[in-house]
């Protein structure tokens, strides 16, 4: 059946006005693939393939009503010609320069938007390769403590909603994986984390530097990597306190995508599995920071998580009790940001026999995320025009689009890609006062 939300207790949501800010930490493949593949729309050049805000529908009713109007129609969200863009970087590249040597997009299309590329120039960014110790370069900013650089990134937020006219601001991040952390004391309540800034305690990463700077400026925050940053209690008290939404992490693109449709698949059907083998190469620069162990750790735990928390082990022993599960990240130069994904699956079905699947997924990695990248954004300056959603922190509705979604703690995360989905579009019906759509479909037979 459906549930109705009454119409008194539908959300308000604050008007779409003015121009929306958004502002990228990390100006490489992803960045710049998402901002010249904006742009590009914005001209007509080319279609918004993969973004559910710009392509996709939700349904609303019964499936009799025959109502399935786009998302951008159903729910207000930001216009792509009220969106502008600025970002930070340790490489003095404007857009167009970081898009042409990332070579992701074709330089005939990178030519149609270079003037529009050209003027989004990276502010120097808060960098440490203590942290991602595969890269290095000039366009820096200096402080005494990380406290200091957290006030400049604070004053560049101010900087660039002035400068630029918007009336509201997101921030995502596009940078790099950064090495792996563990939650400590100085993540454990804000008070303890500002007093890490002052003493650069080394458990305080930039990418948080950045997060932090943002929340404390009331802008939401996304984290498209599997850095730790936002996924602490010093950061969600942050977010609820200044009605900062966050969510994250690490965007689902290439493997991690199949493993969400299939793993789902083969549960829902209680076939077993007892491996899972996948191995990536791929040549771009987040390729080279894998290199490194520390950072690949962070993007294995990520990677790894997904399947523990689909299948389902405890609850279904006899299929998924002691399966076996393998990820390798290879650096390989020629491949560029066309990453390809090897996975051998060994499941068993109907008495215990063995069979096998086989996934060569040659995807690119940029153009996967990009749309991800939009969808995030312009989700999240709903969600913080949302009264209901604007002071929750954590946008669980969000999860459709990382590989390790954040939750509510004590609560395990939902991987399985069609429930995040409907999860998502239960949460826009919600918010318009529409009845939620649970597929039971017993009214049509009374």
């Amino acid at each position: 059946m459906a549930t109705k939300t009454s119409k008194h207790t539908k959300p308000s949501i604050a008007p779409v006005r003015g121009k929306l800010g958004i502002m990228i930490p990390g100006m490489g493949a992803v960045a710049t693939t998402f901002v010249a593949g904006v742009e590009a729309i914005r001209k007509g050049l080319a279609q918004p393939i993969g973004s559910l805000t710009q392509m996709g529908t939700v349904r609303l009713g019964k499936r009799t009503e025959d109502r399935s109007p786009q998302i951008k129609r159903f729910v207000p969200l930001a216009p792509l010609d009220k969106l502008v863009f600025t970002g930070w970087d340790i490489f003095n590249d404007d857009m167009h320069q970081a898009a042409v040597k990332a070579g992701v997009l074709e330089r005939d299309l990178l030519d149609q938007v270079k003037p529009f590329l050209q003027s989004v120039k990276p502010r120097p960014a808060v960098f440490d390769r203590n942290y991602v110790r595969k890269l290095d370069g000039p366009n820096v900013k200096k402080g005494k403590n990380k406290r200091e650089l957290a006030e400049q990134l604070r004053q560049d937020i101010r900087d660039f909603k002035k400068s630029s006219g918007a009336e509201r601001l997101v921030m995502i991040w596009c940078g790099s994986t950064e090495i792996f952390l563990k939650p400590s004391a100085v993540h454990k309540s804000l008070p303890a984390f500002e007093r890490g800034l002052m003493r650069n305690d080394e458990n305080i990463a930039p990418s948080m530097i950045y997060a932090y700077a943002a929340l404390s400026e009331g802008v939401p925050f996304a984290n498209g990597a599997p850095n730790l940053t936002v996924d602490i209690p010093a950061m969600q008290e942050l977010s609820r306190r200044n009605h900062a939404p966050i969510c994250g992490k690490d965007y689902k693109t290439g493997q991690t995508l199949m493993k969400t449709v299939l793993a789902p698949g083969f549960k829902a059907r209680m076939l077993g599995l007892h491996g899972w083998f996948s191995t990536n190469i791929l040549g771009n620069r987040d390729g080279e920071v894998l290199d490194d162990p520390e950072s690949f750790k962070t993007k294995e735990e990520s990677k790894l998580s997904v399947l523990e928390q689909i299948l389902q082990p405890k609850l279904y022993p006899e299929l998924y009790k002691d399966f076996y599960h393998k990820v390798r990240i290879n650096y390989y130069p020629p491949r560029g940001d066309n990453k390809e994904g090897w996975d051998n699956i060994d499941i068993f079905g109907w008495l215990g026999y063995p069979m096998q699947i086989k996934v060569d997924f040659l995807c690119r990695d940029s153009i996967l995320a990009a749309p991800i990248v939009l969808d995030l954004v312009l989700f999240l300056d709903l969600a913080q025009r949302s009264s209901e959603l604007g002071g929750l922190g954590i946008q669980e509705w969000l999860s459709f689009y990382f590989k390790s979604p954040m939750a509510a703690p004590k609560l395990y995360p939902e991987h399985d890609l069609f429930i995040q989905l409907m999860k998502l579009k239960n949460t826009l019906r919600h918010l318009m006062g529409e009845e939620l759509i649970t597929h039971l479909g017993l009214e049509y037979y009374d």
